[in-house]
């Protein structure tokens, strides 16, 4: 099994996932609820059934995870402005915090994971990653994303190059 790349992948994303348990664990968060945190600190207030797709779990796991969220006060839930019967969760100030500190701690484990990769190897690997999702995605099939080229963040060693050509 070893050198394919499935086994690698999965092999990489257990042992990220063991130490982030152990990091997140440390302030009081799974890696389900660090993720819903996460998720509405970037994007703002959203349903549950949105939460469940963007996370991707199902929409009853989610209710479990906003529930017990919401039982700690690290969340609210109001209702929609244009659509009163959804309900929407949205961060509290004590969510606010305790998700910094978790991104740290994650962080601090993501930076550890490539410690050994030059910063165009870290580009790199987050670009080729992107590409095995998006050739499996139902809708984007094997090579849909090809006839794009993909920026390179900036900053890095080439801003220029057509991801393709690597």
């Amino acid at each position: 099994m070893e050198g394919r790349v499935g086994y690698e992948l999965k092999r990489a994303q257990q042992a990220f996932c063991v130490m982030v348990d152990d990091a997140l664990r440390r302030v009081g968060l799974t890696n389900a609820q660090y993720a819903v945190l996460a998720m509405l600190e970037d994007e703002g207030a959203l349903s549950s059934a949105e939460l469940a797709r963007r996370c991707f779990v199902t929409p009853q796991t989610m209710n479990q995870i906003v529930a017990s969220l919401q039982a700690r006060a690290l969340v609210g839930r109001a209702a929609h402005p244009h659509h009163g019967r959804i309900l929407q969760t949205s961060l509290t100030e004590h969510g606010r915090s305790l998700v910094a500190a978790a991104h740290e701690r994650v962080q601090a484990v993501e930076a550890r994971m490539v410690a050994g990769l030059s910063e165009h190897e870290r580009y790199d690997l987050v670009w080729l990653l992107r590409e095995c999702a998006r050739a499996l995605a139902p809708t984007g099939g094997a090579g849909h994303a090809s006839h794009q080229a993909t920026p390179i963040p900036a900053g890095s060693p080439d801003t220029t190059q057509d991801r393709r050509s690597s």
